[in-house]
């Protein structure tokens, strides 16, 4: 069974209206990036991350449900995916995906959750 992978975990140390623009996000097995953006929306809560260097560039969508923890002191995410799992997620490409549920349905299925509808 997939679970809703577009809300946070109630023990992730999320805050509604935290904005978590500028933090660094960590995987299990290292820094991946900065988030870039973030949405808090119901079903569909989600960040942007900037992976700088490390993958080219690349921005990647990881639905809130991928959050472990929040470190607001030390400004750091950490999500329970490793790099690999997330160098491998679809593109994000603004223009394009910002609001569209196609993208994030793809995402919802790649991480494993259930897909947006």
């Amino acid at each position: 069974m997939s679970a809703n992978v577009w809300g946070y975990l109630p023990d992730s140390g999320y805050r509604a209206g935290t904005v978590l623009v500028g933090y660094s996000v960590e995987a299990v097995d290292g820094t991946i990036g900065k988030v870039d953006k973030h949405s808090d929306e119901v079903d569909s809560a989600h960040l942007v991350v900037d992976t700088g260097p490390w993958i080219l560039g690349r921005r990647v969508a990881l639905p809130a449900g991928t959050v472990t923890g929040i470190d607001q002191q030390e400004k750091k995410i950490y999500v329970g995916r490793t790099k690999d799992e997330i160098k491998g997620a679809p593109d994000f490409e603004s223009a394009r995906h910002e609001s569209s549920a196609d993208y994030l349905h793809q995402v919802g299925v790649y991480f494993g959750g259930f897909p947006l509808v």
